[in-house]
């Protein structure tokens, strides 16, 4: 038995832009009857409730003058105080409340912020429609035109359209005014705050294609042809009745036109078009091909809108005994978890921020994303599709039971279903997505009328989209089965459940699994800690955990842990929390300050990859991996035992240290840790060379790998992924800064304070270094080393040119690296 949630999605694109009084960036892309502007600069910002603020007449000066998209708290400062709080949380196996501090970041998010915006619309246009496209305001916006209250959507997470025509004046000064306000426990995690992702202005002809108005499936794939379904919604202010002609033409990635549809339909219509494409190119994570769809409305021979609309081929099928089939064949979900923040720019979204780190995960073999635990922003699920990654659309973290005093629980009886319909319309179209989460570890597990509401959530997502399974992610098991929200959705995801996958497999063989979330191994890069102790998480004294990748939650696993229960076929694969570190929830140390990130990224909160990335790299990837720690700077720890581990996938390795053997090893299984890593325990240390010699099967050296010990700290070394990036003035480098020795080893316990110099086609955005205890703020240009590496974040202006970084610190020799900003 399978469930087949059928086949091709598409990226919803509505293009096109104005003229208008702004500033010279920001964007306008135009098709015919549609012009969208992306709406970046010209912004004022003021961290005040201010009574007129909306009004057209204002004393301005007190304002800050931003650039979208913004989050207001990420500038700081850090403060035990901002979100200190007394709290049980039962997620974590607490029976009783307790004194909470990091938990959202211990950054200044809440209380009320406003925006302001001068537009001026030209008196020609007053017969068009407008309406502002909102990816995200955080929260509780309040969007006024004019001194008038033109809509509101509270939801911080959620994409929403206002329209407003009604209130504007054509041919005069217009001000847009967004008041957002964040309440004090309203997040579990760091949320921003303000207008942290893209807001447009776009506007139409009086008959257009509805936002997010086309729906595109396939019910049939073969090798010979793809039958395309476009659903395109048409909407108009004139005669409804009034006869329109839709013609929808499908193009490839090589903008070759392909096939094309004529229909004639009403003005006001839904209409559904089938359109067959010979030799389809289908769409997978291995081989992300995209193709897109331009619908275009015409009244006689004027064309009144064009909407385009790009797209993948592909079929989905659930099977309860093989997992997941990607165009027939059987694919093993690898993925991870992922909160919106980037670290040190916090909420404001950045694409080639997403596409570094999206990057990372590429290479370390992930192949899926599970958005936690709310709708993200579009660039997440565009670049999913274009890079090939399968992604779990989620939409909650509380129903009507909370988590926290004033968390999404208030807004739920008014706002689910406007919620759910608005991320599903907006995301539905992208082949990535795979499943749409109506929760993550909800109260009403416990509750036995809470299969009543996830039935009500569930019956919104078919209705919206009937062609993928809704899921959720349940952590009390048998609370969630006994009351029946199991059964309530399509298939059930399990948190932390790995030894439990035969179990729920043999008694409920109905049922697809998979593991929604797992592992939560905790770990701060570079920080090794002696003994090497495997077992749930304990507390240091500097508040950091060990990189030895051997600690984890009293709820959760190691990853070897999990992949035992993943070997099971039936398994359709799992998502490890999470990627990366995210701002907020600090466990193990919730009430340690001045820990104020998280440990249980796979990456550091920068972008710098811990050694667990490679443990997941040689067991995911198709690559070959060689990978040993820990560093070798011991002093003080002459003649003692510190051990060796190795994360690969040769058959075998050797360990030497001054050229004397420790012995070769191979994977066994014997002990669960010997199955998925290569240990070391005698190895005994001494200043010099640690070296590992990996071995093929037939026992042939296939690779070499070394750590030396680092001499005293002499240089500054900065290396780039990319040294080119576009002058648009949102694209990004991301610059890594290590400290050597003079013979360029890592020197691996540096805490140098750096300072950063920028000149030419640039501008230092923020800079990090993983330090999840670091109360330093990300904006100013200079870090502390965080076990012997930083992070520097470079953007681009609106001018090309060449950008020289600089980076200094006290006795060390400068270092310097050479961009280049292009058009």
């Amino acid at each position: 038995m399978s469930k087949n949630f059928g086949g091709i999605f598409s990226i919803r694109r509505s293009c096109a832009l104005l003229f208008l009084g702004l500033a010279a960036w920001n964007n306008t892309f135009s098709q015919t009857g549609r012009v969208v502007t992306e709406l970046k600069t010209g912004w004022l910002f003021i961290k005040k409730d201010l009574p007129n603020a909306a009004k057209n007449t204002l004393d301005e000066h007190n304002w800050k003058k931003v650039t979208l998209p913004h989050d207001w708290a990420i500038s700081g400062p850090f403060r035990e105080e901002n979100d200190l709080q007394t709290v049980q949380v039962a997620e974590d196996g607490e029976k009783k409340a307790a004194v909470r501090s990091g938990r959202t970041g211990g950054l200044p998010y809440t209380g009320v912020g406003w925006y302001r915006l001068h537009l001026k619309l030209n008196k020609a246009d007053e017969t068009k429609n407008h309406y502002l496209e909102f990816d995200g305001a955080m929260s509780h916006a309040k969007v006024y035109v004019n001194n008038r209250l033109a809509g509101e959507w509270p939801y911080g997470y959620a994409s929403f359209h206002v329209n407003i025509t009604p209130y504007i004046h054509f041919g005069e000064d217009n001000v847009i005014a967004v008041r957002l306000e964040n309440y004090p426990e309203s997040s579990r995690w760091y949320p921003g705050a303000g207008l942290y992702r893209h807001v447009r202005l776009v506007q139409t002809n009086t008959t257009r294609i509805a936002p997010w108005g086309t729906f595109i499936t396939t019910p049939e794939i073969s090798t010979d042809k793809a039958l395309v379904k476009v659903q395109t919604k048409i909407e108009t202010e004139g005669n409804p009745q009034e006869k329109v002609q839709l013609i929808t033409t499908i193009y490839n990635q090589q903008h070759q036109k392909l096939e094309e549809h004529i229909t004639v339909t009403n003005a006001a219509s839904t209409t559904i078009q089938e359109i067959n494409i010979p030799h389809p190119l289908l769409w997978s994570a291995e081989n992300p091909v995209l193709y897109y769809a331009v619908a275009t409305v015409k009244k006689g021979n004027q064309t009144v809108d064009e909407y385009t609309t790009s797209f993948g081929i592909r079929s989905i099928r659930f099977s309860q005994e093989k997992g997941m089939l990607v165009n027939g064949n059987i694919v093993k979900l690898k993925g991870i978890c992922m909160h919106d923040d980037l670290g040190p720019l916090g909420m404001a979204v950045n694409k080639s921020v997403l596409r570094y780190r999206f990057a990372l995960l590429k290479e370390m073999g992930c192949n899926a994303i599970r958005g936690t635990h709310n709708p993200h922003a579009p660039e997440v699920l565009d670049l999913c599709d274009e890079m090939g990654f399968y992604y779990i659309d989620e939409a909650f973290d509380e129903w009507k039971s909370g988590k926290v005093k004033n968390g999404y629980h208030l807004l739920f009886d008014q706002w689910a279903k406007k919620d759910m319909e608005a991320m599903i319309e907006r995301d539905r179209n992208h082949p990535a997505l795979i499943m749409y989460s109506i929760g993550n570890e909800i109260k009403e597990q416990n509750e036995p009328d809470g299969a009543a509401v996830a039935t009500m959530l569930r019956n919104i997502c078919h209705a919206t989209d009937s062609t993928r399974p809704v899921t959720a992610g349940f952590n009390n098991m048998n609370p969630a089965i006994k009351n029946k929200l199991a059964d309530a959705v399509d298939i059930p995801g399990w948190n932390y459940k790995p030894e439990f996958y035969a179990q729920l497999h043999r008694q409920h063989p109905e049922w697809v699994i998979y593991g929604s979330e797992t592992v939560s191994t905790v770990s701060s890069r570079g920080a090794y800690k002696l003994p090497t102790t495997i077992g749930v998480m304990r507390k240091w004294s500097d508040n950091q955990s060990s990189a030895y990748d051997l600690e984890y939650c009293s709820w959760s696993q190691l990853p070897d842990m999990e992949w035992e229960g993943q070997k099971n076929n039936f398994v359709a694969g799992e998502f490890v929390w999470t990627g990366f570190d995210y701002l907020g929830e600090p466990t193990p140390y919730n009430n340690n300050w001045p820990s104020r990130s998280s440990y249980f990224g796979i990456i550091d909160l920068c972008g710098i990859p811990k050694d667990r990335y490679y443990l997941y790299q040689s067991h995911w990837s198709d690559q070959k991996v060689l990978h040993v720690l820990p560093h070798w700077n011991w002093k003080g720890k002459e003649g003692t035992n510190v051990p060796v581990f190795v994360y690969t996938n040769y058959h075998s390795a050797e360990v030497f240290i001054n050229g004397k053997s420790f012995g070769k090893k191979s994977f066994s299984n014997d002990s669960l840790l010997d199955r998925y890593r290569l240990r070391w325990e005698n190895t005994v240390y001494e200043p010099g060379e640690l070296k590992v010699i990996a071995y093929d099967k037939d026992g042939n050296v296939a690779e070499t790998k070394s750590i030396k010990t680092a001499g005293a700290p002499a240089k500054i070394i900065l290396s780039a992924k990319t040294t080119t990036i576009t002058a648009n003035g949102d694209d990004m480098a991301m610059i890594t800064a290590s400290i050597v020795d003079k013979d360029g080893n890592l020197c691996p316990l540096s805490d140098h304070l750096i300072h950063f110099e920028i000149t030419g086609a640039g501008k230092i955005k923020a800079v990090g270094n993983g330090d999840p205890t670091s109360l330093a703020s990300f904006e100013l240009p200079e870090r502390k080393a965080f076990y012997g590496k930083c992070m520097i974040f470079i953007q681009s202006t609106q001018t090309t040119g060449n950008i020289t970084l600089k980076a200094s610190g006290k006795n060390l020799q400068t270092g310097s690296i050479e961009l280049k900003s292009i058009q």
